[in-house]
């Protein structure tokens, strides 16, 4: 079983050189290393050593009662009691208010350590920033100091048996009371660390349709339900919901997916989020959050499964040399080197991906946001699949062997493409929404933007040219033909913004002037540009021939 490394070099080199400090704020480098150390120490000490454990073991369900595997319970509250839930969050709510631009590469060391314990601060981060934006005030109040110190987490109620992507079918019950709250009655299925022994209280945000409300998406609203209500000073009033049943899934087992119960008895108690019937409005500021933390999820056991795979390519000796004909270690083999190399670039492209679009949001460049959430969203957790496939093939026959732990990275990456809006999802938002519908401005926008690091590459800079055409191609089709192009479309343009982001890398590190940056940069950069940007090509000729 390896261990994890975090990779906070490459991450200090993106943040401080390639983005040249761009986004955070008052924190100089020597600040910023210093909390990135901080946090790799948690993530390869505290978490990473769980990983395994949590794989075998998963979480349980007795009496309604879910606990979760050995170990977990105590790294969650030290990793509460070091601060560390509340990074991103404002100091208005006693949040560490630091830039998304940090807490992104310190999120990464908790997915790439433990996935299954790190989907348990993302879905809080999610409700967290929901009640910020759409809470009122003394909802804020009430809940976010709990929320973002960890000592309560927040989940995502959505999903239905009946309504998956289409929340419009969704048939949980809310009837008002005299007294403003309202009483929730339904089922909802897959929710995330929706029961568990982590915290004091579980805060769930559940949408669930009025009684007379409009037939569909227009009649969906969102509440606050807590596991615990307010009794006197203290939350001790247990509400009417239950978790009834634990998905026994493909991976991430420790993370704990409920089928969780509302109403069985009375009606379990909920607070109206906004007003009635914009709950798919608010909705979305979950699904967006948490649509950029899945695509650095896929970075993250992208980057995990490439650890391993260079640690044991390094240490197995098997076969000649093609070049001295001595026996060597699997490394050296070029076919090998293909496959280890196609994984860093992959994971280099993915990660700059990612903290572009954390710059954005601190620089609260709201359109790239809105442009790049489904392109890292599926890329990267499309990425994942193809690095995590490629680790397993690796290690040959020990990559199908559970004990060295890369089988589990694979059935891990498996969930991402598939939660937060599958990935044929955000094709069809980048397709429709944040192409069609703007004329591809924000896309053509960025493109302009980034010349300066594309023009002087040929290869590239036709791979640009069909990208506009091929934007333009989506204008004339019919709707039926542009979603039967979307994902294509998306493939190529990640494909694109991926080769433009090691071009920014392999630029940084000649600006930087130091000769084994450089010469790692160059030849993951060149890879890149030789072996994976042709995929573009490829994709882009569906759209527009």
């Amino acid at each position: 079983m390896t261990d994890y490394s975090p990779p906070i070099d490459d991450m200090s080199f993106l943040l401080n050189n390639v983005f040249d400090g761009q986004g955070l704020s008052e924190f100089d480098a020597d600040m910023v290393n210093a909390i990135l150390e901080e946090a790799g120490k948690v993530a390869s000490g505290v978490l990473s050593p769980l990983n395994r454990i949590g794989d075998e073991q998963g979480a349980t369900l007795k009496d309604g009662v879910v606990t979760t595997a050995k170990g977990f319970k105590e790294a969650y509250k030290q990793y509460c009691e070091g601060g560390w839930n509340a990074v991103p969050f404002e100091e208005e709510f006693e949040g560490q208010g630091l830039p998304w631009s940090i807490a992104f590469p310190i999120q990464e060391m908790w997915q790439a350590a433990n996935m299954s314990f790190g989907l348990c601060p993302l879905l809080n981060q999610g409700a967290t920033e929901t009640i910020i934006a759409h809470g009122s005030d003394e909802q804020k109040q009430e809940y976010l100091p709990n929320m973002i110190a960890g000592t309560w987490t927040g989940t995502m109620n959505l999903t239905e048996p009946q309504a998956g992507s289409d929340l419009g079918a969704i048939k949980t019950k809310a009837v008002k009371q005299d007294d403003g709250t309202y009483l929730i009655s339904g089922q909802k299925i897959y929710i995330t660390y929706g029961e568990h022994d982590m915290s004091d209280n579980i805060i769930h945000l559940v949408l669930a349709r009025c009684v007379d409300a409009p037939a569909g998406s227009k009649g969906i609203s969102l509440f606050i339900v807590p596991k615990f209500l307010k009794d006197g000073n203290d939350y001790t009033k247990r509400n009417d919901l239950k978790c009834v049943s634990l998905e026994h899934k493909m991976g991430i087992h420790a993370s704990p997916t409920c089928t969780m119960s509302f109403g069985d008895d009375k009606g379990a108690i909920g607070y109206l989020v906004g007003n009635e019937n914009e709950g798919l409005k608010y909705m979305f500021t979950m699904m967006n959050n948490a649509r950029l933390s899945v695509g650095l999820q896929g970075v993250a056991i992208a980057d995990r499964a490439t650890q391993a795979a260079y640690m044991y390519a390094n240490d197995r000796v098997q076969g000649a040399s093609i070049k001295t004909g001595q026996s060597t270690v699997i490394a050296h083999h070029p076919d090998v080197k293909r496959m280890l190399m196609s994984m860093t670039a992959l994971t280099k492209a993915g990660r700059a991906m990612a903290y572009e679009a954390a710059l954005y949001l601190d620089q609260r460049k709201k359109e790239y946001v809105d442009l790049m959430t489904p392109i890292v969203k599926s890329w990267c957790t499309d990425m994942a699949q193809e690095v995590t496939y490629l680790g397993v093939q690796v290690h040959g026959g020990m990559g199908f062997v559970e004990e060295t732990g890369v089988a589990q990275y694979s059935r891990d990456a498996r969930i991402l493409p598939i939660y937060e809006g599958t990935n044929g999802i955000q094709a069809l938002d980048l397709a429709f929404r944040k192409t069609q519908k703007t004329k591809g401005a924000y896309l053509l926008e960025y493109l302009k933007t980034m010349k300066p690091f594309y023009s002087s590459d040929e290869t590239l800079s036709e791979c640009v040219a069909h990208l506009e055409r091929a934007t333009d191609a989506l204008g004339e089709k019919l709707p039926e033909d542009i979603a039967a192009c979307a994902t294509p479309y998306l493939n190529g343009t990640g494909y694109i913004m991926g080769a433009i982001a090691m071009l920014r890398r392999a630029q940084s590190a000649k600006d930087h002037g130091e000769t084994a940056l450089l010469e790692r940069e160059d030849a993951s950069t060149s890879f890149y540009m030789k072996h994976i940007l042709p995929r573009a090509k490829a994709e882009l000729a569906i759209v527009a021939p």
